[in-house]
């Protein structure tokens, strides 16, 4: 951005339209054009593969077809002053690159396992930092399958290899969770991915255990018989099974990639006031608390996570979770502590017709951020997803950077 602005090629012309001074008079210099600094703070976006949420349009693609809509995705996150991307790279217990654990996935080639001819996450690093974005890699450490049938899993997947760290719940398979095998495995698959490749951070969602589904219960009745020794409740010793691997996993990335950066996109109630006295004015049905047994604001206040994006995928005034109260909840949590605190944004509810009726109005994300504008302790914004990024409904997304990202992007440090 080192171009003369308008205001400042205009000064430049009426100097040179002046009266030159006398020859004993001190020579006058031309104004020095204004420096554009770039903001800092996150300006992020996600982008999903899963079941081909964002990318690619389509499985079965070919190579070529599937790189230039990535790059598209990237080009279309710096025409919108974004510096970061989200990409997930492990939706399914499977490889966006070429992983020694788990298959090739799905969503690439239209089959699990097959090569897809091209190394999408390698392409990704590259191409992002070539554009000055920052890519974080995107990892579902759980999930193993989108179905229940472990038969539809290529023969040589780990989950059927090792039958028994599967748990199918609601119509999915899932690794279990407090198995101290499974949780070593998980890690040694994603951070392969970090080994390999300069991401710049590491980047886990809101799944941990699985959201509760009415009527049935997650059967982990013998790995808690085995394991949960010493233990008040199964519910504390499943909070104690993802503390250990959101610690572990933040230590072993300090190791390989001291540069990269940890951080979690939770659900965004923690616990509702009602429950728990140290938690948000709000009356949400899902607590990461006790329905994930994701302890988050420990986290935080523990310093395990470089950053946290809590989901705040409601409006201004939403009746039972408002994202005028839970902003505040979360810059007090965030206070004092080592974690950068980003805001995750629905974009997505903007300009739908399916959403209520605060999600019609354009201006309703962009007063999110001016509201996180009054929080110090808030350092940017994370929007969902790069598919309603590139279609912008009603103009939402075009508001948020013509309002507030005025300035050229840095890196969000």
């Amino acid at each position: 951005m080192s171009g003369v602005s308008r205001r400042a090629f205009a000064v430049a012309a009426l100097s040179a339209l002046t009266v030159a001074p006398a020859a004993s008079a001190a020579p006058v210099s031309a104004p020095e054009p204004p420096v554009r600094r770039a903001a800092a703070g996150m300006r992020g976006m996600w982008l999903a593969t899963v079941a081909g949420r964002d990318w690619p349009t389509r499985a079965g693609l070919g190579a070529a077809e599937q790189r230039a809509e990535l790059v598209e995705h990237l080009d279309n996150a710096v025409r919108h002053r974004l510096n970061t991307v989200f990409l997930q790279v492990r939706p399914t217990a499977d490889a966006l690159w070429p992983s020694p654990y788990e298959p090739w996935s799905q969503y690439l080639s239209g089959s699990q396992g097959r090569d897809p001819g091209w190394d999408p996450l390698g392409t990704a690093v590259e191409e992002a930092h070539a554009r000055g974005l920052e890519l974080h890699a995107w990892f579902n450490p759980y999930r193993v399958s989108l179905h229940d049938d472990p038969g539809h899993l290529v023969p040589a997947h780990p989950a059927r290899k090792h039958p028994e760290w599967v748990v199918p719940y609601g119509g999915k398979l899932y690794y279990n969770p407090g198995l101290p095998e499974v949780r070593a495995f998980v890690q040694d698959a994603m951070l392969d991915a970090v080994e390999k490749y300069a991401v710049d951070g590491v980047h886990f969602d809101d799944y941990f255990y699985p959201y509760p589904v009415t009527g049935e219960s997650f059967d982990d009745g013998a790995a808690f018989g085995t394991f949960g020794a010493g233990f008040g409740s199964r519910a504390d010793w499943r909070r104690d099974n993802i503390d250990r691997l959101v610690r572990e996993t933040a230590a072993r990335v300090r190791k390989v990639r001291p540069s990269a950066r940890f951080g979690v996109s939770p659900f965004g109630v923690w616990r509702n006031a009602a429950t728990d006295e140290r938690g948000s004015d709000t009356r949400a049905g899902v607590q990461t608390y006790d329905d994930l047994y994701a302890d988050t604001r420990k986290w935080v206040r523990e310093g395990w996570l470089d950053y946290v994006v809590p989901q705040l995928y409601w409006s201004i005034g939403q009746n039972g979770a408002d994202y005028a109260k839970l902003l505040p909840w979360w810059a007090e949590v965030a206070e004092g502590s080592r974690t950068k605190l980003y805001v995750g944004e629905a974009l997505y509810k903007a300009g739908d017709s399916a959403q209520p009726a605060a999600w019609q109005d354009p201006a309703e994300v962009s007063r999110h951020l001016a509201l996180a504008a009054r929080h110090p302790q808030v350092s940017g914004h994370v929007f969902f997803s790069a598919k309603d990024v590139a279609e912008d409904r009603g103009g939402a997304m075009a508001r948020v950077a013509a309002e507030h990202y005025t300035l050229p992007a840095a890196v969000p440090r």
